[in-house]
């Protein structure tokens, strides 16, 4: 064991998943000094969040592994910096990712600040991504693991949270993470992967958003004028819906199912039409703007890269160019489905992720 590792305090965000846990795990067995957090980011007052379970798991993997674990609530700045915002997103019909903006504000902003305060050298998560470091500084690489890397949604990531923090992980796929975790007689090797966010659960997303949001229900015209129906608030839909519509089985229309193709804010109106590959639904070229670089700065005004507009779509090769230091238009080579605003566009330089911004506009290669 290097000295410079037993020397490395280490606190790990422990989420009670097998991912985290394995992490702490890795580092402990590494000879890290190691210490456990579990963040409770909303306050649990109904059935439908997991956080009571989730605790006593993270409890139970520290006993067993011998490390301290300690609770610290930022329900606090998960409601102002992340679930205000959220509203604000929807409120202007647009369909936020909180994911993202909650590693960018609580783990990496609110932890890594509690970490140092606590007297830690750096924090560890078990997110699947990787960091290298450089001359020039640290590099965000994607997880190994292709089906589950997560730099998508860590690209708000700077240099100063890359210089002080781990990925375990990150070099592993996750049936080996399963293995290894069952091979440590850690109970939570076979525990089911989160897939939402806490505040929603397993509670219908329109009833949890209109329990915050009034609904201003509209129109449903198709892309040729028709009006078909009414719709319960632009909020509720994104672009790309297929499910939730209740328009289909029309006598006058084909069997090809519908699909949202558009919002319109000052009608009001759901604009929808027929078929998965409807030419509305593909855009060549996107602006965005809260841009956020992992080297801290764009690599240029003007570069080709690979980029993606949701977590698991194939990356599509693109030209961004910087208007400033906050907003950059992205042409893409060939147009790409269901570009949607308030959704990101991460850029990649190979297995390097560069950073990405928050989709403002989209275009269609056919428009003026």
């Amino acid at each position: 064991m290097s000295s410079s590792i037993a020397n490395t305090h280490v606190i790990v965000g422990m989420s009670g998943g097998v991912d985290s846990s394995l992490s702490a795990v890795m580092l402990k067995e590494a000879g890290y000094p190691v210490r456990g957090i579990f963040m409770q980011n909303w306050e649990d007052d109904d059935e439908h969040c997991t956080i009571r379970q989730d605790y006593r798991d993270a409890r139970a993997v520290a006993d067993r592994i011998g490390i301290e674990l300690s609770t610290v609530n930022f329900a606090e700045e998960y409601w102002q910096r992340v679930f205000a915002h959220f509203l604000e997103e929807y409120t202007e019909g647009r369909t936020p990712n909180p994911d993202i903006l909650c590693n960018k504000e609580i783990k990496f902003r609110a932890f890594l600040d509690y970490a140092k305060r606590q007297g830690a050298d750096c924090i560890a998560t078990g997110h699947y991504a990787q960091i290298q470091q450089t001359n020039n500084g640290f590099d965000m690489l994607r997880g190994v693991d292709t089906g589950k890397d997560q730099t998508y949604f860590l690209y708000t990531l700077g240099q100063e949270a890359l210089s002080q923090t781990l990925f375990p992980i990150g070099d592993m796929q996750k049936t080996d993470v399963r293995a290894l975790a069952e091979r440590h007689g850690l109970h939570v090797h076979n525990k089911k992967d989160s897939t939402g966010i806490c505040f929603i659960g397993e509670r219908k997303f329109n009833a949890f958003l209109a329990e915050y949001l009034p609904a201003s229900p509209g129109a449903i015209v198709t892309d040729g004028g028709q009006t078909l129906g009414e719709h319960h608030g632009l909020m509720f839909y994104t672009i790309g819906q297929r499910q939730g519509l209740g328009i289909g089985g029309r006598k006058d229309a084909g069997e090809a199912p519908w699909y949202v193709l558009e919002k319109d804010l000052n009608t009001n109106t759901l604009i929808v039409g027929q078929g998965h590959n409807h030419p509305m639904l593909f855009k060549s070229m996107l602006t965005a703007s809260r841009l956020h670089w992992t080297r801290d700065k764009a690599p240029s005004q003007r570069f080709t890269c690979s980029a993606k507009i949701r977590y698991r779509q194939t990356d599509q090769p693109c030209t961004v160019t910087l208007h400033d230091d906050e907003t950059c238009s992205v042409h893409f080579a060939e147009s790409v489905r269901a570009m949607t605003p308030g959704q990101s566009v991460v850029f990649y330089q190979g297995e390097i992720c560069l950073g990405g911004g928050v989709i403002d506009r989209t275009t269609r290669a056919d428009a003026p």
